[in-house]
Formats: structure tokens, sequence, C-alpha cells
């Protein structure tokens, strides 16, 4: 049977471990996004902080408020029994994903309101792109008003691919939005490839000729600090 897709709706994935104290924000986040046709799948990887319960208190208390959000068919919530890692949580959320679209959002960071918008125009204006990121601006947590911009993104089409064939990085996976069909196709990011993920997944993409590009408006909050789970492996 085939999996169902709804046209013009964005399913944006949530991965979460130990997010208590950031994932209400982030959820926020997209909750004000301006493009309305959204679902919000979020995964909670067997968390042994307050995860899960920040996650279904911001629910109880958006939806004595929402007015034109659906929380029983626009909201998903899966708690795993075990830490799987990264890669298990996001396929999950690929999987439930009932969107024409896939996006991408880390728990400890935030979108702005306009990034699905611009996003889903840029897609619709270049049917032949497959996957869109886009710029983004960092800052250290509790320090928002200080975040600067990123320097290591490449732009263009080509660019991107030239730079994925030589083995180089230059998409931020959390910003990133994709046809569902790229998930039909190759998959979700690799089980085994702890703290590659995101970058395998995007240069399997490329690998499979899908073409990759970013917008150059920073539409993504990057947020550092001593928890994140990309220092991990920096550290490293």
């Amino acid at each position: 049977m085939m999996r169902e897709v709804i046209p013009d709706r964005v399913s944006i994935i949530v991965p979460c471990y130990n997010s208590e104290a950031y994932v209400q924000s982030c959820l926020n986040s997209l909750f004000k996004q301006t493009y309305k046709e959204i679902e919000i799948i979020v995964v909670d990887d067997g968390s042994t902080d307050l995860t899960w319960n920040k996650i279904h208190r911001w629910k109880e208390i958006k939806e004595q408020t929402a007015k034109t959000f659906s929380f029983e068919d626009r909201f998903y919530a899966v708690k795993l029994p075990r830490n799987t890692g990264y890669a298990g949580a996001i396929n999950v959320g690929m999987y439930l994903a009932k969107g024409e679209f896939i996006a991408m959002q880390d728990s400890d960071d935030l979108s702005h309101s306009r990034r699905i918008m611009r996003q889903v125009e840029s897609m619709r204006e270049h049917p032949s792109l497959d996957m869109i990121g886009t710029s983004y601006e960092y800052f250290q947590d509790g320090h928002f008003e200080t975040r600067k911009r990123e320097q290591w993104l490449s732009y263009g089409v080509s660019k991107i691919n030239a730079a994925y064939k030589n083995g180089c990085h230059c998409v931020c996976h959390g910003t990133i939005l994709f046809r569902a069909g790229v998930f039909d196709q190759i998959g979700g990011p690799i089980r085994r490839g702890v703290g590659i993920e995101d970058y395998d997944f995007i240069a399997r993409c490329i690998a499979a000729g899908m073409k990759v590009d970013n917008l150059k408006e920073p539409l993504y909050f990057y947020r550092r600090h001593e928890n994140q789970r990309s220092r991990e492996f920096f550290r490293k």
C-alpha cells in the first residue's frame, strides 16, 4: 500500500533527547510559522529528563488558545522506549510524515516565522530542486540579541554539488526542507554513522542526482550551549 501524501503539507520533524530546557521555545517557533499547512512530529528519543513532560505541557497550553491549528491531525508526539540515536529518531519521524514536503528542526534551535513559507515558495519556483536549506544565525544560549551570521555554507546547485563530491559539507541539516519522495528514494539517515548523519544524508541525495540549494536569507537560529549534540563530536 502506498504511503499517504497530503499536497502542500510540510511535515516538520523534531528529534529530541534531553531537551527539557529548549523544546518548548523550539515548538513555539514552529507554531508561529506564517505557512499554516504544517504538521509537527516530535520524537522523544528515550529522554531521561523532563522533555516528554515539557512537550505535553506545551500541547495542553496551546490547545486551550489555538483557534486555527488542529492538534488532532497536525501534532504528533512519540516517545521511544529507549534511546536509538539521532538517526533512529529522525527515521521514525520521516516514516510518520504525511506531507508533500519534509523539514528538519533541531529541538534546541529556533526557526524564523517565515522559514517554511520561503522554502516552499522556492521549491514551487524551482520544481527541479529536491532539497533546500537556508542560511542561519548562531547565538550563545541566553544571548539571542548577539547572534552572528554563519560563514561556511555554499549557495547555488553547482557549487553545493561540487562541494559534496569533494567530501565537503555546506548545508545546515537543521534547516533543510525536501520533497517527501527523497525519503522514499534513498531512505533516511544511516543508523551506524554516529556524528555524520547530517552530512551522509545530504551527500547521498547529491550522489543520487538530486538538486540541493540554500536560501541566502538567515531563517534559522542555531543555539550554542554546553550540552548540544554537535559539541560531543567537535571536541573529538
